[in-house]
């Protein structure tokens, strides 16, 4: 058993020819080979030497080989599992299936004024147990809900995080590492017996810092799977074409890849677009901008060729509020990446950015993603659903399909049923108070609150996941960060 996620049951989008995917790949291996890529880690840069790379130590510079570079895309499942608490919620990354799930935010919002505040521990957990009642959360990311919570010291933010999640649900998820507090987040997934799959996240242009690294060894040496990302905003960190941003952030992507195939050949690894347009106005990243998602097709189609899982830029709208901006803002995004081919997005919970999240969007999101899913399913003809019995049975005029077997049985089916969208007539909207969707999603997460409880962890694991806290308080504590 694992998670269902959605099935992409048609061919999916592609946008480039193949003319344009060769003049690409061709150009991320010039990259590779000629300009190298900075990486501020000696035994790294040892182990680059060792296969083939050149390596410039005095500017931790080095340069891929394009044959290196083959046999290490070759080398990456093609398709994994990962382990969650609950095994029916495991992950198989790969094919046609897609996973979705929400997207995090620095701080939690106010439903009055929707400003921003610091979330409460209560909040993070309840925003957590929200995600695990959704049906359409497939799995939850780094940082999710908050990164962190009111009270916490920064270095504790992201162990305290994994925790809230061990505790709070049975869906798989990942984590972000920082002044290496992946120590303490795998020894919480080993303690499981789960997969806890970490960020090797590149900083463009074209470079890897040394805590990234060294993450990335230790997820080898654990056995644990990894994701390579790029960051970069076009214009400022990586050229302003989308053609010349895919060149580098596939070639930043590549460099990572080959690392984590030496580090541990057949290594799990999902890759992930990160690539936002700079807002030319403000000089922040372009949240939303349609060229999130042609950049993203892009990356999609060509690491769909590689064979190697991936996943699309979040869904992060630019509104600070579930406007109708905040809607097709996501949507876009969201429908773009499932048509693509990707296996993992992440869409419920972003309000503005990655800023702020807030159960209530993630609600509304939800029935977003269902829609998507049900699109995905595509449409199933056979002898029963073109009806031609049916149909001549009920004929012209009087004739009507809502009494018959047929319609009770399918429309179920057939249409996708929103949980808190506001579908009413307009006599029905005005007698039930004239509420929107995020009055109906309100009261939905009360609801989930009084009647959803998470698979808590054993006696057993509470102990285990509590001893690794007091290890990593210690651990800051020694190296005065705490």
């Amino acid at each position: 058993m694992a998670m269902k996620g959605f099935i992409r049951k048609f061919k999916p989008l592609e946008i480039l020819s193949e003319e344009q995917f060769q003049a690409i790949h061709k150009a991320t291996l010039d990259v590779l080979q000629n300009v190298g890529i900075r990486i501020e880690h000696k035994r790294a840069l040892q182990l680059l030497e060792k296969n083939d790379c050149q390596v410039d130590y005095t500017n931790m510079r080095a340069k891929f080989p394009p044959g290196l570079v083959e046999e290490c895309l070759q080398k990456c499942p093609s398709s994994f599992r990962v382990k969650a608490r609950d095994p029916q919620n495991d992950l198989i990354m790969g094919g046609n299936t897609i996973y979705f799930g929400p997207a995090p935010g620095k701080q939690t919002v106010n439903l009055d004024t929707w400003e921003p505040r610091e979330a409460t521990r209560k909040e993070a957990y309840e925003g957590l147990t929200i995600l695990d009642a959704l049906p359409n959360v497939h799995f939850l990311p780094s940082y999710t809900p908050y990164f962190g919570f009111e009270g916490l010291p920064p270095v504790m933010r992201i162990p305290e995080i994994c925790a809230a999640k061990l505790r709070n649900t049975t869906k798989w998820f990942f984590e972000g590492y920082s002044n290496d507090c992946e120590i303490f987040v795998i020894q919480m997934a080993q303690a499981l017996g789960i997969d806890i799959m970490e960020s090797v996240l590149a900083s463009p242009p074209l470079t890897f810092y040394g805590e990234t690294v060294e993450c990335a060894f230790r997820l080898a040496e654990a056995g644990m799977p990894g994701r390579v990302l790029p960051g970069a905003v076009c214009g400022a960190t990586a050229p302003a074409t989308i053609a010349g941003s895919t060149v580098t952030a596939n070639a930043e992507i590549i460099a990572g890849v080959v690392l984590l195939q030496l580090m541990r050949p057949g290594m799990r690894v999902e890759v992930k677009d990160f690539t936002f347009p700079q807002n030319m106005r403000t000089g922040s990243p372009a949240f939303a901008n349609i060229g999130v998602s042609l950049h993203g097709v892009l990356f999609a189609q060509i690491w769909r060729r590689y064979g190697i899982p991936s996943g699309m830029t979040t869904a992060y709208p630019s509104s600070k509020i579930p406007d109708f901006q905040c809607g097709y803002e996501k949507a876009i995004i969201a429908l773009m990446a499932a048509l693509s081919g990707v296996n993992l997005q992440l869409v419920q919970g972003a309000i503005h950015g990655e800023l702020t999240h807030h159960p209530v969007q993630a609600i509304i999101d939800d029935d977003l993603v269902g829609m998507i899913g049900r699109f995905l399913e595509g449409v199933e003809v056979n002898e029963e659903t073109l009806a031609l019995d049916l149909i001549a049975q009920v004929g012209p005029i009087p004739g009507e399909y809502l009494s018959k077997e047929h319609t009770r049985k399918w429309w179920r089916k057939e249409q996708f049923v929103p949980q808190v969208a506001d579908t009413w007539t307009y006599p029905e909207w005005i007698k039930r108070g004239k509420k929107s969707a995020v009055d109906y999603a309100k009261e939905k997460m009360d609801q989930i609150l009084a009647t959803h409880k998470p698979t808590p962890l054993t006696p057993n694991q509470e102990k285990d996941i509590e001893r690794i806290l007091e290890d990593a308080r210690k651990f800051y504590k020694e190296k005065g960060m705490l």
